[in-house]
């Protein structure tokens, strides 16, 4: 028996990533699936590939722009109404914007960090946490980043938000651990995605790979993550095993950020 056996696990960014990796692990653990993305041709591709996996998923894709309120709103209704309840919320879209000084950064660009990587974040939240107090149970994990607990060069909105995820977990902590509901979230490093090789690209864009390469050096495992390893631990979060864990922002990072000091 799975860890999440026929627990009903909302999330979102399910597409590609770490919420698809999360997905594929969360399934092969007997979840019931509702994936959400804004890319509804990338969403059934995934939701596709997990039921080549692991066939007997109950799955069920909603196309929703998460800086949307009302789009967050619907796909949490629509959950409850395929599965009755929400008993997991992997709290995960978001986007990195792009990278330029803090005084040079492009004001549409950083407002729309702040849209989908604070207020979705936000809004998701807001109308799951009413599910769970009714049901008197509840795993939240969201996701923050290593942006959420050290500064990262010429990613201001990146980091702000992160931060701000991680701030929003412990008050989410604080204020619902009393009804059977843990938030945590994680801190991912460098982590093998198609976000991150897309930041490679723009650090060197002639030779990403050897950013890449660099990069990981200055890890203690001298690589870099993958996200099958991401989905392991948020599996472990959403599930009955994380029953004393709450308000923690954990870094998935091969131990890099033991090195920034006191984070």
């Amino acid at each position: 028996m799975g860890r999440l056996k026929d627990k009903a696990i909302v999330i979102t960014g399910a597409a590609m990533g770490l919420g698809y990796a999360a997905a594929l692990e969360a399934a092969k653990n007997g979840a019931k699936l509702s994936l959400v993305d804004y890319n509804g041709e990338s969403l059934e591709k995934a939701k596709t590939v997990i039921l080549e996996q692991y066939p007997d998923t109950k799955i069920i894709t909603l196309v929703a722009d998460v800086s949307d309120e009302a789009a967050v709103k619907r796909y949490v209704d629509e959950t409850v109404n395929a599965f009755g309840t929400i008993d997991g919320f992997y709290n995960n879209a978001g986007i990195e914007g792009r990278q330029a000084p803090l005084i040079e950064y492009d004001l549409d660009v950083f407002r729309k960090v702040v849209d989908i990587n604070l207020m979705g974040v936000y809004y998701g939240l807001r109308y799951v946490i009413p599910v769970m107090q009714q049901q008197g149970y509840g795993r939240i994990v969201n996701v923050a980043s290593v942006g959420g607990i050290r500064g990262v060069m010429n990613q201001t909105a990146y980091v702000a938000t992160k931060h701000a995820v991680a701030g929003v977990t412990k008050n989410a902590s604080l204020e619902y651990g009393r009804y059977g509901i843990l938030t945590n979230a994680i801190a991912p490093g460098a982590i093998l995605t198609p976000m991150v090789a897309e930041a490679f690209k723009q650090v060197n864009p002639a030779d990403p790979k050897k950013a890449e390469a660099e990069y990981a050096q200055a890890n203690p495992t001298k690589r870099l993550g993958l996200p099958e390893e991401v989905g392991k631990l948020v599996v472990f979060l959403l599930s009955e095993d994380c029953s004393y864990v709450n308000g923690q922002t954990i870094a998935i990072d091969g131990g890099q950020s033991n090195s920034y000091g006191n984070v």
